[in-house]
C-alpha cells in the first residue's frame, strides 16, 4: 500500500472484509477518509452533504420537539452528528450491522472523533436495522417520529440481497408503523429518483417527495448528485 494511503482498521465480516482508510488527494491537499466493504466503495469524507441532507429534509418535515430519531447506518457519522446538533432532537439511535464501524466511532478513528459514542443522546447500536421492522409494530405504541435510512446504494442497488423485502410496499407499510403521528421516513440514495419507488411510497406514505442534492466533487471538477426521499406518516 502507497504511503499516501494509511489502512486504519480491517475486519472480516460476513458481507465481506471492511476498512477504513485514510487516504491524501494532492489534487485538494487534504487527506480523506474512506470505507471499503468487500471491492465496494461505502463512503468517503470527501463527500458528506447527502447524509447531512438526508438529515435536514427529514428533521425539516417533522413537526414538534424533543423528536426521537432513527438511523440506519452509522457509516462515518455525519447523519447523526446532524441530527443530535438539531434542537428539535431529544435522542438519536443509530443501528449498524458491522460492529468494526461501531467501533470506530468509539475510538475516535473517524473524522468526527468520539463525538457520537461520547454525546448521552446517542445509542450506538450493533444489530440489523432491516430485522428490527420484520415482526412488525403495535400500531398504538409507535416508535419513531423520524425514521433516516443510509445503507443500500438505492432500493434497487442493495449491499445484501435480503434487504429487498425492506422496500416492498408490506416493508414500507411496517415502517409507516414504526412512526408517531406526523413522523417521517427519509431514504439516501445514490440513483436519480425512482418513479416506481415514489408510487410505492406514495402508496404507504403521506405526499412523498424525491429531492435531487447536488454538490460539487473537486476530484473532477464538476457536481455529483443524490437522492433524499422524504415521505410523511399518513394519519
Amino acid at each position: 500500500m502507497s504511503r499516501l494511503v494509511k489502512e486504519l482498521d480491517y475486519r472480516p465480516t460476513a458481507m465481506g472484509p471492511i476498512s477504513l482508510r485514510r487516504r491524501w488527494v494532492s489534487a485538494i491537499n487534504r487527506d480523506v477518509f474512506e470505507v471499503i466493504l468487500g471491492d465496494e466503495h461505502l463512503m468517503s469524507s470527501l463527500f458528506t452533504e447527502g447524509e447531512i441532507a438526508l438529515t435536514t429534509l427529514g428533521l425539516g418535515r417533522a413537526g414538534g420537539e424533543a423528536l426521537r430519531v432513527l438511523v440506519g447506518g452509522l457509516g462515518l457519522g455525519y447523519t447523526a452528528r446532524a441530527a443530535l446538533e438539531s434542537s428539535k432532537v431529544a435522542s438519536v439511535a443509530v443501528v449498524d450491522a458491522l460492529e468494526a464501524v461501531i467501533d470506530w466511532h468509539r475510538e475516535g478513528l473517524v473524522p468526527i472523533g468520539r463525538s457520537l459514542g461520547d454525546d448521552p443522546r446517542c445509542d450506538l447500536v450493533h444489530g440489523d436495522f432491516f430485522a428490527m421492522f420484520d415482526g412488525g409494530f403495535d400500531p398504538d405504541t409507535p416508535s419513531w417520529d423520524v425514521i433516516l435510512l443510509d445503507i443500500d446504494h438505492s432500493p434497487d442497488r442493495l449491499l445484501d440481497p435480503a434487504h429487498a423485502r425492506f422496500y416492498r410496499t408490506d416493508g414500507l407499510r411496517r415502517v409507516h408503523a414504526a412512526l408517531t403521528p406526523g413522523g417521517v421516513f427519509a431514504l439516501w440514495s445514490d440513483d436519480a429518483p425512482d418513479p416506481t419507488f415514489l408510487a410505492r411510497l406514495r402508496s404507504v406514505f403521506d405526499e412523498p417527495e424525491a429531492h435531487v442534492v447536488e454538490f460539487d466533487n473537486p476530484l473532477t471538477g464538476t457536481s455529483s448528485r443524490c437522492t433524499i426521499y422524504v415521505a410523511g406518516h399518513r394519519s
